[in-house]
């Protein structure tokens, strides 16, 4: 070999180590790394701060970040299942970024192992400063990351080492099939070797059979001490496997922290000091596919900013009246339930409710009317609104009218007979007639700040929604179901009208743009909850189209132009297009 070849022959092989590692490759070990990383941090969120969850925490910054359109598109495409549909995109995109990292890391480290453990660092970060964000607030990011950055730093260096060997192995014995040497393919055209001599030329001989040293790559092309793709897959493998149980493990222990469920399930709430009136025989029209008029707890629709419920325990809840007011004072928990507690129905909208939309509920609620709780704090003559204020940083405007006038705004601790969901606000939460949740139905709330409008604002106003939301006239047709077939003949049309506060005097239904009918009312609980509605029809065979409209108690009638729900709730009739056969 002359000496420019063996000049060439180092440079060779590092050039074949950087770029011979197959892309896919460096995906895989950014991938595994990541996921082994992302589920040692849910295991460490879950044993030492279940509500500092790292997707959890960058799911709820990006949640509060997000611009309206974006969070409207959400709740009109996924509803209820918004959260679900966040952290499957936040986890494709980690993906991705993992595989990102992975190729810096092959190819310029250490910037894959830096990209990896930046995002344990940002993660961190922002759980450190979310609200009510406790002492270890930031553990399990930067654990997350640490373990996500040596775990992508050992599987490169795997394949690099691979690559390496390989290279090395093969650059000798490409030399030495050619049967000739390297001078001579240096200074002109080799000629072609003796057949009788290919057998020297081609045949790998160790050390030991040529008495001396061993060339240069001969040692590490052993099968037993060369790094093999098939041991890379195998850890790649085992670091993803083990992510995955580790965040299966850490969200069961996120979910049995605390004892909170354990809490909820012991507590027995005292008798109600005022209790609703019965839900009357004839409010319940027993349609199938038309909603119940007392919406289930496991059917209540939930739509609020928490990626992870919050677990509050009750020993531990204090509620802080303050702000523009006489008195300031704190609740606990065991003075709450010690108060005169009553029973009121109220039904419950969604500010993002389509026209149509299942974002409603209705409930028997069990609290403390706030009224009362506001006039021990004596506001000023000047306030105007209360902010209240949930332990994982939303706030909510509302109206001081609506919560000291006579309708029944309470701090719930009861739903449906039973203490509060931990998903619908245990150990409390606000529940405010006449109001859209956005401006009321604060969950999990730990402070009333009696405020004005023009000194404070809140969450959803904040991002371009009204700030006062009363809740809109609306109908809607529950019965024939979406893309249900009838047969034709007599059959039944069906559904829901609300106005909380005011109520529904009427409903009528419209056929393939024909004259209004009018449909019949099942029995209203109260002014405050929704009320069933129902009209016989003799369905020909063919499409039709049908519509509804309500007509409040104080006379107003329900707007017919479509309007969506921001800046302050939908408007327009619910229709729906049906097929006879």
């Amino acid at each position: 070999m002359t000496a420019s070849a063996r000049r060439r022959a180092p440079a060779e092989r590092s050039s074949r180590a950087s770029s011979g590692i197959a892309a896919p490759l460096t995906w895989v070990a950014g991938v595994a790394a990541v996921v082994l990383g992302a589920g040692i941090g849910e295991l460490a969120a879950g044993l030492l701060a279940p509500a500092s969850s790292p997707v959890a925490a960058i799911g709820s910054a990006l949640i509060d970040i997000a611009p309206t359109w974006a969070k409207d598109a959400a709740i009109a495409l996924f509803g209820t299942a918004d959260k679900i549909a966040l952290v499957v995109g936040i986890a494709i995109v980690m993906l991705g970024v993992a595989a990102l990292a992975g190729w810096l890391q092959a190819r310029t480290p250490p910037w894959g192992v830096i990209v990896a453990a930046g995002l344990g660092v940002g993660g961190a970060v922002i759980a450190a400063t979310r609200p009510a964000a406790g002492p270890l607030a930031w553990a399990p990011a930067a654990v997350a990351g640490a373990v996500a950055a040596t775990t992508l730093w050992l599987l490169t260096r795997s394949l690099q080492r691979t690559a390496t060997t390989t290279s090395a192995t093969v650059t000798p014995a490409a030399v030495k099939t050619t049967g000739v040497t390297s001078d001579a393919a240096d200074t002109g055209p080799a000629s072609e070797p003796d057949p009788r001599k290919r057998t020297d030329a081609t045949t790998p001989r160790s050390a030991e059979a040529t008495g001396g040293a061993s060339e240069p790559g001969a040692a590490a092309a052993d099968p037993r001490s060369r790094p093999s793709r098939r041991a890379f897959f195998a850890w790649a493998g085992a670091a993803a496997v083990a992510g995955i149980l580790a965040a299966a493990v850490g969200g069961i222990r996120s979910t049995a922290s605390a004892g909170v469920a354990a809490a909820r399930r012991a507590l027995r709430l005292p008798a109600a000091a005022t209790e609703a009136s019965p839900v009357p025989p004839t409010a319940e029209l027993g349609i199938p596919g038309l909603a119940r008029v007392v919406t289930p707890n496991d059917r209540f629709y939930r739509i609020d900013t928490a990626l992870i419920v919050p677990e509050v325990d009750p020993a531990d809840w204090r509620l802080r009246v303050h702000g523009m007011v006489a008195e300031e004072f704190e609740l606990t928990w065991d003075e709450l339930l010690a108060l005169p507690l009553q029973e009121s129905w109220t039904t419950l909208a969604c500010v993002s409710n389509e026209v149509g939309g299942t974002l409603i509920g209705n409930a028997l609620w069990l609290g403390y009317p706030v009224r009362e709780l506001l006039s021990r704090a004596r506001p000023d003559a000047d306030a105007d609104m209360v902010l209240s204020r949930s332990i994982d940083g939303f706030t909510a405007s509302t109206p001081l009218e609506a919560l000291t006038d006579a309708r029944d705004a309470v701090l719930a601790v009861g739903m449906n007979g039973e203490p509060l969901p931990l998903e619908h606000g245990f150990p409390a939460r606000l529940v405010v007639p006449g109001l859209y949740g956005y401006v009321s139905a604060t969950k999990w709330v730990v402070e009333l700040e009696v405020t004005r409008f023009d000194r404070a604002r809140a969450y959803w106003t904040d991002r371009g929604w009204s700030e006062r939301g009363p809740i809109k006239l609306q109908s809607r047709i529950d019965v024939p179901r979406k893309a249900q077939g009838l047969s034709a003949g007599e059959t039944v049309i069906a559904g829901v009208a609300w106005h909380q506060g005011v109520g529904v005097a009427g409903v009528e239904v419209q056929v393939d743009d024909g004259p209004w009918q009018e449909a019949t009312l099942a029995t209203a609980i109260s002014d405050d909850t929704w009320v069933q509605w129902s009209m016989p029809w003799t369905a020909e065979a063919g499409a039709h189209l049908i519509r509804c409209r309500a007509t409040s108690s104080d006379g107003e009638r329900q707007a017919p132009t479509r309007a969506a729900p921001a800046p302050d709730g939908a408007t327009g009739w619910h229709e729906r297009h049906v097929e006879v056969f």
